[in-house]
This record gives structure tokens, C-alpha cells and sequence, in this order.
């Protein structure tokens, strides 16, 4: 049997100030930035961190959010800029391991206790855009496909930058996040609904939108 594949946290991020968008979107909690000392992550994401829209990018389906530097990196050669941990609003930025290539249902743990499953990808949206001040920005983020990946918790457990990331199990249906956002089929819906109906699979509630809109797309 081969080895788990392994990667590392390189920054544990979480809120440093909550700003008020300009697009009239209410008071956001985009801007995450790293801290040096271990902290619990819980039911609802990283201690002391806040999310400024549940309904959307938050709950125990969307607890915590991941980006690779790996797709970082893609977006500093893109930008011509930097791409700091925290800066899309990520909880951990990690290196190593699949983000935008975790299958979902796929499950990481973090240190020695902080257990995690990958549930969706995530949806850029007008405050992402309004954060990053690049042109066309949600359309440029979508079309690339380097989403990265939200989790829920499993088990909670205090993590900090430098622990180690074990890929712990991968679901054999192989439809990772980054398949589902760019390119989903009527045949992946069949599969991840019947995976969730067996009680295979755990989805979160928001892929009921995602599968009606793929449906009626194909009839």
C-alpha cells in the first residue's frame, strides 16, 4: 500500500479587521490574515475568526477554506503581484497536497487531532472581486478553475503554521471540486446524489442548487 499523500501548512489565517463593501453587500470578513500561534479549529472554522455571510460562504459545510500556494503562485505570474496567505480569504494556505484537486468527500488531518472533509468548491463572487481590484476578476478566477477548497469539521483540533497535512481517505467516485465547478455532468450529479442517498457521502445543502441548474442546462 502506497503512502498517504502529505503536505504542509505554510499559514493558518483568520480575520483581522471586518470591512464594509462598497458594493453594498453588508460587512465582509474577507480580510484574513496569518497568525503564529496554534488555534482551535471547530464545528464553525477557526477560533476567533468570523464569517460575514453564512448563507454563502459559511456554516458547518464551508467552515474552513483552503488555497494552495501552488495556485498562488499561478496567480502571482498572472498579476504581476504578490499573492499573500490570507489574501483570498482563505483560512489555510498550504503546500504539498490537491485544493482545487481534493475529490469531494476526501477527508485531510491536520496536526494530531483537526480532522477535516472536503465539501465544495468555492464561487467567486462581487466582494472577492471588490478585495482583489483586478479587472474582470470573477470571470478570470472562474475560467482559470483554481477555486481551492471549503471543508467541514470533523473533529476539531488546535492547528498552527508549519503542522503537517495527511490525506487520510479519498472517495473512489474521484469527482474533485475543481471538476465539479468547471466542468460538471449530468453524470457526476447522478453519481453524488446516489453516493449521498446510500449514505455514502455526506453534501452539503448547496449542491441541491448546483444539480437543478446542471440538469436543466442538459435537457
Amino acid at each position: 500500500m502506497s503512502n498517504p499523500p502529505t503536505g504542509t501548512l505554510l499559514a493558518l489565517c483568520r480575520v483581522h479587521q471586518l470591512i464594509t463593501t462598497k458594493t453594498g453587500f453588508g460587512i465582509t470578513a474577507i480580510d484574513k490574515r496569518p497568525v503564529p500561534e496554534s488555534v482551535a479549529i471547530r464545528k464553525f472554522g477557526v477560533f476567533g475568526d468570523v464569517q460575514g455571510d453564512r448563507e454563502h460562504h459559511g456554516g458547518p459545510d464551508q467552515a474552513v477554506y483552503a488555497y494552495s500556494q501552488e495556485d498562488a503562485d499561478f496567480w502571482g505570474r498572472e498579476l504581476g503581484r504578490d499573492i499573500p496567505p490570507g489574501l483570498f480569504g482563505e483560512n489555510l494556505r498550504t503546500q504539498g497536497v490537491e485544493t482545487t484537486g481534493a475529490v469531494i468527500g476526501q477527508r485531510w488531518r491536520i496536526g494530531a487531532h483537526l480532522l477535516l472533509e472536503a465539501t465544495s468548491p468555492r464561487v467567486p463572487c462581487a466582494t472577492f472581486a471588490e478585495r482583489m481590484d483586478e479587472p474582470q476578476w470573477v470571470r478570470r478566477f472562474t475560467e482559470a478553475g483554481r477555486v481551492g477548497v471549503y471543508f467541514r469539521v470533523l473533529h476539531k483540533g488546535k492547528v498552527q503554521a508549519g503542522d503537517r497535512i495527511t490525506v487520510e481517505s479519498t472517495p473512489s467516485h474521484g469527482i474533485t471540486v475543481g471538476k465539479f465547478f468547471s466542468n460538471p455532468t449530468v453524470e457526476d450529479v447522478h453519481t453524488l446524489q446516489a453516493l449521498h442517498d446510500a449514505g455514502e457521502l455526506t453534501l452539503s445543502a448547496h449542491y441541491s442548487k448546483y444539480f437543478k441548474r446542471i440538469l436543466q442546462n442538459a435537457s
